[in-house]
């Protein structure tokens, strides 16, 4: 034994001096021990322990009235006789006697006691750590019993370091005859002879026990007869001999108390399995796997992505061409009819970079479709981004335009004049429009969006996305848009009063109305949704914000040249400039 561990049994053993030598009091009777040259320690219960819960340990007295214990009884004289045979025998040990020292270990308190009164020293009442144990001499040489497990495991607990056997040395030495049989043992003291198999019968009212197989060797032959073994169960039924039963698949054995056969079975956490080579403890599935709770195995987990064969996918692809479409013939429509008064008051050629903003918003939407890959993540919000950052930024400059010329170029002219020259509307959308695009940019190189595959959501799912939609830069570009999109609504209210022709208020409100609704939407489905849909849902909310603006500014103005052309005239937007000068002027 090492100085270490011979310290840690030195303080195992003091803790139970400190407990069992200071409580207890024993008196020795004649009864219970013998002097002899060799000493043997019994230990057998001879009073059963005390009933009832304990909330601390306590110390046990063994001679109470009616706790004796027949069994126990038989076994203390039993050991008795046996001594007192050999003894007495010229044959068996000559010029050797035995003698014991017997203990009543009625409790754990009793048992710990007698186990430290067999290590003590002989004359002595104290118990001393040696780092090496083989030269250590205790009063008993060899220990029979105790006759329960949880006794025994105590008492071979504190035996063990002091190598104190159930054995003599001089027994392997030992060969005499025993009514015509020969007795002899082995180098390790087992018995080289054969025994008799007994079952004690407690049926009547006295005990007796009856022979029901036998061992022999060499060679080695065991006899059992099973039909003389007689059970306690009903019908003689055979008991389970087995502290826990199995447990049901996909529950591991969790050990509880001292011994590997009783346990609790606990299933197994969703997420992981119990492997049939070690029924203790559950394993995890792979990074690319799971489990329901309770699983023997682990299944391939779904790999999902928005695919363009999907009917939700067909409706989305189908009204975003459609939208593209209906760009592009507004395109040509309008360079068809470009000198019309309808074209020039909406923009002129400023409307082909509104309908192309919107044409490459458009073009984005595509990249959220099928399995995401570098490209599409870089494209896909970026184009949306920019493409609407570019259309309100016209759709801004075009309503404050509108507004300043009809109400405040006559009071500041000197403004009014440098504003024109030094083309500040196009000035503006072009500041503004690269200020979305320096966004864009600095959020696809610092928070560069990459596609992913997502195990936390849905724990039988792996969720293929992009990695844009929590990103510092996505948000920064969204709340420009937002800015933007305040900033048109503001300038259409303020000329809800302009002439007819000219008044896009109403229109142009809820288009942007519907942009707000639109986003308000998704990222409230965003944050309480996270599966393989929410593409969906995004491309939705940019659908609807594109054709609320195609449709707020750009339809009216398509109904006019197609189903209206007697409005498209210089003649009825004079008119109508004369109409609002007169009620101005009144007012």
């Amino acid at each position: 034994m090492s100085l270490p561990a011979a310290h840690l049994v030195g303080l195992q053993l003091s803790l139970s001096c400190c407990w069992a030598l200071s409580c207890h009091s024993t008196e020795t009777s004649a009864d219970f021990s013998l002097p002899g040259d060799y000493l043997l320690a019994g230990l057998f219960p001879l009073h059963s322990d005390c009933p009832g819960v304990r909330h601390r340990p306590t110390v046990t007295l063994c001679d109470r009235p009616d706790s004796f214990n027949g069994h126990g009884y038989h076994l203390f004289q039993a050991m008795r006789f046996g001594i007192e045979e050999i003894n007495n025998s010229t044959a068996l040990l000559p010029n050797v006697t035995l003698g014991y020292q017997l203990y009543d270990v009625c409790s754990e308190s009793a048992n710990v006691y007698a186990t430290l009164n067999v290590l003590s020293l002989l004359g002595t009442h104290h118990v001393e750590i040696r780092a090496d144990p083989s030269h250590y001499s205790p009063a008993a040489l060899a220990v029979i019993g105790p006759d329960t497990t949880n006794h025994a495991a105590t008492t071979a607990a504190l035996l063990s370091p002091f190598l104190v056997p159930l054995l003599l040395e001089q027994i392997r030495k030992v060969n005499f005859l025993l009514h015509k049989d020969t007795v002899r043992f082995n180098d390790n003291g087992d018995p080289l002879s054969g025994y008799d198999i007994i079952a004690w019968d407690w049926s009547g009212p006295k005990w007796n026990f009856r022979v029901i197989g036998s061992s022999m060797w060499p060679p080695v032959q065991l006899d059992i007869n099973k039909t003389k073994i007689r059970w306690h169960g009903k019908d003689n039924q055979v008991p389970k001999s087995v502290c826990s039963s199995d447990c049901l698949e996909g529950h591991q054995r969790v050990i509880s108390g001292f011994y590997h056969c009783c346990f609790e079975c606990v299933p197994c956490e969703a997420g992981s399995f119990l492997n049939k080579s070690d029924l203790h403890s559950c394993q995890p599935c792979g990074k690319e796997e799971w489990a329901p709770a309770g699983s023997e195995t682990c299944f391939p987990r779904t790999v999902v992505f928005l695919t363009w064969h999907e009917t939700i996918s067909w409706v989305l692809l189908a009204a975003n061409t459609l939208l593209l479409l209906l760009v592009t013939g507004t395109a040509g429509l309008f360079a068809w009819h470009l000198d019309t008064p309808v074209v020039k008051s909406a923009g002129g050629r400023l409307c082909f970079f509104m309908l192309g903003s919107l044409a490459g918003g458009s073009c984005g939407l595509y990249g959220f479709f099928g399995e995401p890959t570098l490209p599409t993540c870089l494209l896909r919000q970026s184009l949306l981004a920019l493409g609407f950052a570019i259309f309100l930024s016209c759709l801004t400059i075009r309503s404050f335009q509108l507004v300043f010329i009809f109400k405040f170029s006559a009071k500041v002219p000197t403004f009014y004049r440098a504003w024109v020259q030094n083309h500040g509307p196009g000035l503006f959308v072009v500041i503004s429009s690269m200020a979305q695009l320096l966004i864009c940019l600095t959020w696809l190189a610092v928070w560069t969006p990459l596609p992913t595959r997502e195990y936390q959501r849905f724990p039988q799912l792996v969720v293929l996305d992009c990695t844009e939609a929590n990103s510092p830069g996505f948000m920064l570009a969204f709340a420009y848009n937002g800015l933007l999109s305040v900033s048109a609504f503001a300038c259409s209210y303020l000329g809800k009063d302009l002439p007819e022709n000219y008044n896009e208020a109403k229109c142009v409100t809820f288009s942007l109305l519907l942009n707000f609704v639109s986003w308000i939407a998704f990222f409230t489905t965003a944050s309480v949704y996270q599966g393989k849909y929410l593409p969906a849902v995004n491309v939705l909310a940019a659908l609807s914000s594109l054709s609320g603006g195609f449709s707020g500014y750009f339809l009216p103005k398509c109904y006019v040249i197609l189903c209206r052309p007697d409005l498209n005239s210089t003649e009825h937007f004079q008119a109508s400039i004369q109409e609002y000068t007169r009620r101005c002027g009144s007012t």
